[in-house]
């Protein structure tokens, strides 16, 4: 177990590595790997253990009963997936976790988290914090999605999304972290549609894009609003 990774990661934040190796024993922490394409989760089974992605990365994925799918997120190394559903072990996921690449996991009992141990330690206090912090911060993730696929147009999402990814790096260039797909999958609309309004875009002079690298150009002035 590499604990100056798990150091790094917002879970971990601010403990000690003997602290960290304490909390695994006390977490039931649980190393398991994954190949590219295997269902972590699916959605309706329940948990009491959440992932750290320790390699690798996993999309978070809606499905309705017709196979549409729309991906709510795509998380990499050092990110949890599962928290909310550990820490309501009776409530059915609505989603499913997949391995879009080889992944490796560490399993936590969230349960464990949740109660603190006898000894009453203060890296056990600092843990729960980090997981409430993380909890807001994919709250606040969620919210932003819901303002992307307001927009009734494929245009207004793109705008909305392109503009707020500008916003936060600070420039009118800039890389997305989504392929063409997953940048649909995300919006919630079909990639030839979203290919052809892309097209549109640059044919007006408003974009340059190049797979996941975009240049803004000519921005409408209230599409630079961060949410």
């Amino acid at each position: 177990m590499d604990l100056k990774f798990l150091s790094r990661t917002a879970l971990f934040h601010g403990n000690s590595l003997e602290e960290i190796s304490e909390m695994l024993a006390c977490l039931g922490a649980e190393e398991r790997r994954y190949s590219k394409g295997s269902v972590i989760f699916h959605a309706g089974q329940t948990t009491r253990s959440m992932g750290l992605l320790l390699s690798g990365r996993v999309s978070v994925e809606s499905d309705d009963v017709w196979g549409n799918k729309s991906m709510l997120d795509h998380l990499g190394p050092g990110h949890v997936f599962g928290e909310t559903y550990a820490a309501l072990p009776q409530q059915p996921m609505m989603v499913s976790v997949v391995a879009s690449e080889p992944a490796e996991v560490l399993w936590l009992d969230v349960g464990r988290m949740l109660h603190q141990c006898f000894r009453q330690c203060a890296h056990h206090g600092r843990l729960v914090a980090n997981l409430l912090a993380i909890s807001a911060h994919k709250n606040l993730a969620l919210s932003r999605r819901i303002f992307h696929t307001a927009p009734k147009t494929i245009r207004g999402r793109l705008l909305s999304y392109l503009s707020f990814q500008a916003a936060q790096q600070g420039g009118l260039e800039f890389h997305i972290p989504l392929s063409r797909q997953q940048l649909a999958d995300y919006l919630n609309v079909d990639r030839s549609a979203l290919s052809n309004e892309l097209g549109k875009m640059r044919r007006e002079g408003l974009l340059e894009a190049d797979r996941n690298h975009f240049i803004l150009h000519q921005p409408p002035d209230d599409t630079f609003s961060v949410i």
